[in-house]
């Protein structure tokens, strides 16, 4: 996802009325359970039932582990509306309770749910009672006679009209737009706000369906449809076109989407690390001279990636660049692209560095997150600057690609500007909530960071081909990536991330020059914390280990000193 042109992250949950615990008088002990689950994940901190619902890991969502989607949608483009169903094939686990949660928006409605059970010589399917609250819908039935280990599956049946995004994809939900022949121009975002606002599924990022998803979009005749994966049927028939997309990889849920519009589509391969990766190209039919110019890029930026990072994650899957009425977002293997065509950021350097003009922000940015954020997945929102952090490093990468270290360098100092330091990185876990706006940059200072104190690039490369290697195609948590990173830098690691990610102040460096000696310390800094700030006077230049003490060192340079650029800190006289 990107930032707004004020540089400001809107959350799904500034959208949301705060409403009140509902105390039921004859509690269940399920519902029990989640009240007290309930308050200690927010209860005072402005968080609703409904967040608590959307971000944790109930025991009515823990038993079940998602498999595998069928998702089928049926277009009317005349009331906006949309109709379909969803079967989840799900593994039982331990502690199954009798209710299985699923989550859908709305004004959304789930019609009707089977559980179907047996093996595929004789399903048993059984209907399945639903019960509603707000968002969630509640499918009763004895899910505790299921056998642990046992496959079985839920087959759901809604419709409704999808709630419409005011400002996408911060503000996501559905975009029926028109291109500038007036045409329809239709497609959906909604990363933050979730999936559930358009199709049912456990709404969650820890749980992405392991054996990946079919995906069968129906529109009326003269519209193509694209979507993640490879498409595997194209037919006709009844004033429709019906278009069937098969994922075989894991996919986060707020990746899957769908573009409806007249396009035009050209293919390329490219030999990468994995053998030959399919690339498919997908724009307004009257864009592709300028389209084809643009996206020329993409072969260099994935063999970059790729030299930096490992293979592409998704070689089964292919990779598409897909023009979208909305700036963009990384939808796996289905990058949306509306930067109009520009180069850097709607046609501006984020950095002030000038070397941010010198490739689109889109196609980079959205495309890193296919190795962070797509590959690699938090499991709770709180932890969403493993996306963003290291994916805005990828823009940095790319620059050093294009240009050389020292520009890439002056991009990612550059891009310090806009942190705010207004909450600690991380958020508040179980409710559905991202943190601050700095993930962003922030993020990718930390990043930054790590990078000067290992002082060397090849283990640094090896460092993020490893994080993508050792977590492939898994959901992950910080204490991990803190863990690896330690273990891989040979560096204790946790003052440094506790300073960054858990405290919204930088440190402050203190420093004094008087007698033949520099005196030094971190303001405002946790236990434990120290940084190697190189200090630099003329040609005398060393090295300070710099802690939360006072220190002294000999000093034989000048009182006008530069501290090292690259450590996000503030210095004081």
């Amino acid at each position: 996802m990107h930032l707004q042109k004020n540089h400001t992250r809107i959350h799904a949950s500034a959208f949301r009325p705060v409403r009140p615990l509902v105390v039921y008088c004859a509690m269940k002990k399920l519902l029990l359970l989640s009240a007290l689950l309930y308050s200690a994940a927010g209860f005072g901190r402005g968080y609703s039932h409904a967040d608590s619902l959307r971000g944790s890991d109930w025991p009515h969502r823990a038993w079940w582990d998602v498999l595998r989607y069928e998702l089928t949608v049926d277009f009317d483009t005349v009331s906006q509306s949309i109709s379909g169903s969803n079967r989840i094939i799900f593994l039982c686990g331990d502690d199954r309770t009798d209710s299985m949660q699923i989550d859908l928006q709305r004004p959304m409605e789930l019609d009707s749910a089977f559980l179907i059970t047996g093996n595929d010589g004789a399903p048993v399917s059984s209907k399945v009672k639903i019960v509603n609250e707000n968002n969630v819908w509640w499918l009763k039935h004895p899910f505790s006679r299921l056998e642990k280990g046992a496959e079985a599956s839920v087959l759901l049946y809604y419709h409704g009209t999808p709630r419409k995004a005011v400002n996408p994809p911060w503000d996501g939900g559905f975009s029926w737009k028109r291109d500038s022949l007036n045409r329809l121009w239709i497609s959906v975002s909604c990363q933050g706000l979730g999936a559930s606002v358009w199709w049912p599924c456990k709404d969650a990022q820890w749980d992405e369906p392991d054996n990946g998803m079919n995906i069968t979009l129906s529109t009326p005749n003269g519209l193509q449809t694209v979507s993640n994966g490879v498409m595997t049927v194209n037919g006709l028939g009844g004033g429709k076109t019906t278009t069937e997309w098969e994922v075989r990889n894991p996919i986060n849920n707020y990746d899957v989407t769908f573009y409806i519009g007249h396009y035009v589509e050209w293919h390329d391969t490219l030999m990468g690390e994995k053998g030959k990766l399919s690339l498919s190209y997908y724009v307004l039919d009257y864009n592709e001279t300028r389209a084809r110019k643009q996206f020329a890029v993409v072969k260099d930026m994935i063999h970059c990636f790729e030299y930096w990072m490992g293979a592409y994650p998704f070689y089964e899957d292919g990779y598409k660049l897909v023009e979208s009425p909305y700036l963009g977002m990384e939808h796996q293997g289905a990058i949306a692209y509306g930067n109009k065509y520009k180069m850097g950021y709607k046609g501006m350097d984020r950095s002030w560095s000038g070397h941010g003009l010198k490739w689109d922000y889109i196609i980079i940015h959205e495309s890193g997150h296919e190795w962070f954020g797509n590959n690699v997945t938090a499991r709770d929102m709180a932890d969403n600057w493993i996306h963003e952090g290291f994916t805005s490093y990828t823009e940095v990468l790319f620059t050093e690609c294009l240009l050389g270290k020292k520009k890439a360098m002056e991009y990612s100092r550059g891009l310090w500007k806009l942190i705010r330091n207004d909450k600690p990185v991380i958020g508040d876990y179980g409710v559905n909530e991202e943190g601050s706006g700095d993930i962003y940059e922030k993020g990718a200072a930390i990043v930054h960071m790590i990078r000067a104190m290992m002082n060397d690039d090849e283990r640094f490369r090896a460092m993020l081909g490893g994080i993508n290697a050792e977590f492939y195609h898994k959901t992950v948590t910080t204490a991990q990536i803190e863990g690896y990173i330690s273990a891989k830098s040979g560096i204790d690691l946790k003052p440094f991330f506790d300073q960054y990610l858990r405290h919204s102040d930088i440190p402050r460096l203190e420093y004094a020059i008087k007698n033949g000696e520099i005196s030094y310390r971190f303001e405002n800094v946790v236990p434990g914390f120290s940084l190697p700030i190189s200090v630099t006077s003329g040609d005398k230049e060393t090295t300070l280990k710099v802690t939360g003490d006072w220190q002294s060192a000999p000093w034989d340079g000048g009182y006008d000193v530069e501290f090292s650029k690259d450590f996000l800190v503030k210095v004081k006289k």
